[in-house]
């Protein structure tokens, strides 16, 4: 009778973790960017109490296993990289990435981070000058490895980028180049990168390292789009069928603890 009890209360376990996982889904449905989670579930070790055993000779045995499995256990959680809808803002720093790619973020002198939030300000360096950084201040990477940082004279107004990611200035009807084309890289495993916060993910030995569309690394190249933002793909009809469904799960594993309990008071009372 005990199987049951830590069977059932592996699955509740497990529902309370796919409620985690659905809600954080529902919180960030308009969180600039952001892809929806699922988690994995795998069996728990079974127990084989008679195993399947034939005798070709004389036609006897038994043909299939008598197994009782122990529960659920959670395995991962992946998420949609499926591109969200863009929305328009008509904002010239706001930036929507159509394909796979993600903008390269510098954090500290030789840690990067990437993301699919293409929000970005323009904020004063020690001389003046006005770098493009990420709305928590941290500066955004052209293929050269370097920042973006606005030449005298020029606003942000005064700024157009191209699909391929690539800065050009307009003063007085000259449309001319200024030198910077965004970073935009891909990852061969995107699942396997990590998840920090604020909209960034990390390399990992799982991710692969990243591949510079500039560089021809990639078989596929994205498009930058200027005056855009890509908005969350989660869908709300499907996470609320989820709550529902893991709730109901969750219901019923409760249930299969107290029916297990009873049983045993049952068994209890028969010794007295």
């Amino acid at each position: 009778m005990m199987r049951s009890l830590w069977t059932s209360a592996s699955g509740m376990t497990a529902q309370m973790l796919k409620i985690d996982t659905v809600t954080n889904n529902i919180a960030n449905v308009n969180t600039t960017g952001f892809k929806s989670e699922r988690i994995e579930f795998k069996t728990l070790l079974y127990e084989t109490m008679q195993r399947a055993d034939l005798d070709p000779v004389n036609m006897t045995g038994r043909p299939v296993n008598l197994q009782v499995g122990h529960g659920v256990r959670p395995a991962a959680t992946t998420r949609s990289f499926v591109q969200g809808p863009l929305q328009r803002t008509d904002r010239t720093m706001d930036f929507a990435i159509e394909g796979p790619a993600f903008f390269e973020v510098r954090i500290s002198p030789d840690e990067y981070v990437y993301t699919r939030d293409g929000s970005f300000h323009f904020m004063p360096t020690d001389d003046g000058s006005l770098m493009l950084v990420t709305s928590d201040g941290f500066p955004i990477m052209t293929v050269d490895g370097d920042e973006v940082i606005l030449p005298n004279g020029i606003t942000e107004d005064d700024i157009t980028v191209t699909p391929e990611g690539t800065f050009f200035s307009t003063i007085d009807g000259i449309f001319e180049e200024m030198g910077f084309q965004f970073r935009l890289v891909q990852f061969s495993n995107p699942n396997g990168m990590e998840a920090v916060g604020n909209n960034f993910f990390i390399e990992t030995v799982a991710s692969g390292v990243p591949l510079s569309e500039a560089d021809g690394e990639t078989g596929v190249s994205s498009r930058i789009r200027q005056g855009f933002l890509e908005m969350s793909n989660v869908s709300i009809a499907e996470e609320m069928i989820g709550i529902i469904t893991a709730q109901r799960a969750f219901d019923t594993n409760s249930r299969g603890i107290t029916t297990s309990n009873e049983m045993l008071q049952t068994a209890n009372q028969l010794v007295r």
